[in-house]
C-alpha cells in the first residue's frame, strides 16, 4: 500500500521539477537531432536509444507534445518551434485515421496543446494558426468518434484497433478528442445528414467502460475486488452483449495490468472538470448531470483507492498487479518497489499516469465540498510524483534518450529489452512515460506558482458550449 505522505507540497516538489525539465531539454534536442521521422514513431528505448516499433503510430504526438510542454515549462522557444513545426508538417495523418483509438494521444497533445497555449495567453495570438489547430481539433474529435460500436439505443463505445467488438481501457483518454471537438461547436454528421452528438458519445462510452472494465465489488461484480480493472472487453456484435474481459498487455484477462488503470483513473477526472464547464441543459437527455458526475465519481474512486491499496509504499506499481512472479518477491506491497529485482518490472509509465489522476480527481473532490477525500487523493499524488519524477526513475544520464527509467511496454509480446544479466526489463523509457512525466512535472510547475490549474479543455475563450 503507497504510503502517503501527508506533508509534501507542490512547492516542495519543485526542485525535482527544475532538475526533471533541465534533463528533459537535453533529451528532446539529443533525440530531435538524431531522430529520421521516415523511420517511423520513436516508441521506447533499447539501450538508452529510442526505437520504432510497428503496431500503430500513437506515440508520435507525445514526441511532439513533449517538445511543447518543455516550452511551456522553461519558456525556451526552441522547443516552441520543434513541437509546432513538427506539428504541422508530420501530424495530419492522424487527425484523419480512422483505424485507431488513440486521437487523444496524438492530437489533443500537440494541436491541443498549441491551441491551449494561446488561449492562455502562453504564445501570441494569431487568428489563422487558432483557426487551422481548431479545424484539426474539430476533426479529430469527429473521426475518433465515428469509430463507434452501437450495443444498444443507449449504450455503445469507440472501439479498439482490435476491430469493432474490442473496448480498450486506455480509450477512456481519447474521449479528450471528443470533448475538444465538442467545444469548439462541432458536432460529426451521419447518414441522411443526421448530427450526432459528440457529448452523447463521450457519455456512453464511459458508462460502458465503467460497466465493462471496471470491478466495482458488488452486483455483477461482488465475486472480484473492487476498483480492479480489465484492459479490454469483448461484446458479441450479432446482439450487443457482453462477452468476456480480456487483454493484450496485461498478464491475463483476470489480472489488472496496472497501465490500463492508469488511463481509467486519468481518464474519469480529467472528464469531470471537463463536463463541470457545460451548463446542465445539455445532459437532459442523459438522465441529468449528476447522475453522470456520481457514477465518474464513483469510478474514479474505485480505481484509485485499488491503485493506493495495490501499489508499493512509494507509489510505483509493478506491471500486473496478477504477474506470477509477484509471488516470488514476499511482502512487496510493504516496501519500496524494486525495478532491480529478478522476477517481475515495475512499470514507472503507469505511475506517471496515475499521479496525474489522483491529483485531478483529488483537487476535484476539494473544490466540490469533499475536502477530505480530496486531500488523501491529492497527497496520493504528490506522494507518487515525489517518487517517479526523481532518481532512480528519473535518467540523470545525459546520453540516455529517455527521460523516466524503468517503463514496460508489451510484457506478452517480449518487446521490452532485458539487459545482459538481467531476467526481466529495466533500465528503459517509454515516449508516453516520459510525456506524461513532463506533463505531471508542469502540472505541479503551475499549482506551486498559483497558475491556471492544467486542463486540456481550456481552448477557447469564447466557447459555445460551455457556461
Amino acid at each position: 500500500m503507497i504510503h502517503i505522505d501527508p506533508r509534501v507540497s507542490s512547492k516542495d516538489l519543485l526542485p525535482i521539477v527544475s532538475k526533471l525539465f533541465a534533463l528533459s531539454g537535453k533529451k528532446i534536442l539529443r533525440l530531435q537531432n538524431r531522430w529520421n521521422p521516415t523511420a517511423g514513431t520513436p516508441v521506447f528505448t533499447e539501450k538508452g536509444a529510442y526505437t520504432a516499433r510497428g503496431w500503430t503510430e500513437w506515440t508520435q504526438g507525445f514526441q511532439f507534445g513533449s517538445a511543447l510542454l518543455q516550452f511551456e515549462a522553461t519558456g525556451d522557444e526552441q522547443f516552441l518551434k520543434i513541437g509546432r513545426e513538427a506539428t504541422v508538417e508530420l501530424m495530419a495523418s492522424h487527425v484523419s485515421h480512422i483505424g485507431v483509438h488513440d486521437h487523444g494521444f496524438n492530437n489533443v497533445s500537440t494541436y491541443g496543446n498549441l491551441l491551449r497555449m494561446m488561449t492562455e495567453g502562453t504564445i501570441p495570438e494569431d487568428p489563422w494558426q487558432r483557426r487551422f489547430y481548431e479545424l484539426a481539433l474539430k476533426v479529430s474529435g469527429a473521426v475518433q468518434a465515428s469509430r463507434w460500436t452501437q450495443l444498444s439505443p443507449d449504450s455503445g463505445y469507440v472501439y479498439s484497433f482490435n476491430g469493432p467488438h474490442s473496448l480498450f481501457a486506455d480509450t477512456i483518454r481519447s474521449m479528450r478528442a471528443l470533448a475538444v471537438s465538442h467545444l469548439l461547436g462541432h458536432r460529426l454528421m451521419g447518414e441522411g445528414d443526421k448530427p450526432i452528438d459528440l457529448l452523447g458519445r463521450i457519455i456512453q462510452h464511459a458508462e460502458t467502460t465503467a460497466k465493462f472494465n471496471v470491478y466495482f465489488g458488488e452486483g455483477r461484480d461482488s465475486y472480484d475486488v473492487r476498483g480492479r480493472t480489465a484492459h479490454e472487453s469483448i461484446f458479441n456484435l450479432n446482439d450487443g452483449a457482453y462477452r468476456c474481459p480480456s487483454s493484450q498487455q496485461g498478464y491475463a484477462p483476470f489480472s489488472t495490468w496496472t497501465r490500463g488503470l492508469a488511463w481509467i483513473l486519468c481518464g474519469y477526472p480529467e472528464q469531470l472538470e471537463f463536463i463541470d464547464t457545460l451548463p446542465e441543459a445539455g445532459f437532459a437527455a442523459f438522465g441529468g448531470k449528476q447522475k453522470i458526475v456520481d457514477r465518474w465519481i464513483a469510478t474514479a474512486r474505485a480505481v484509485a483507492d485499488f491503485y493506493i491499496d495495490q501499489t508499493p509504499t512509494d507509489g510505483i506499481p509493478y506491471w500486473d498487479t496478477g504477474a506470477p512472479g509477484l509471488a516470488q518477491l514476499g511482502d512487496y506491497l510493504d516496501r519500496p518497489a524494486e525495478p532491480f529485482n529478478e522476477h517481475e518490472p515495475v512499470d514507472s509509465s503507469a505511475a506517471s499516469i496515475a499521479a496525474q489522476g489522483l491529483l485531478r480527481l483529488g483537487r476535484y473532490l476539494r473544490t466540490h465540498g469533499q475536502v477530505a477525500d480530496g486531500d488523501r487523493y491529492w497527497q496520493a499524488g504528490l506522494t507518487v510524483a515525489k517518487t517517479v519524477l526523481a532518481e532512480p526513475y528519473l535518467s540523470a544520464d545525459e546520453s540516455h534518450e529517455g527521460l523516466i527509467v524503468h517503463s514496460v511496454y508489451h510484457r506478452p509480446n517480449g518487446w521490452d529489452y532485458i539487459p545482459p544479466g538481467r531476467k526481466v526489463p529495466c533500465g528503459e523509457s517509454s515516449m508516453w512515460g516520459d510525456y506524461h512525466a513532463r506533463e505531471l512535472a508542469l502540472m505541479i510547475q503551475r499549482e506551486a506558482a498559483r497558475k491556471e490549474w492544467l486542463a486540456f479543455h481550456r481552448v477557447s475563450q469564447n466557447n459555445p458550449r460551455s457556461v
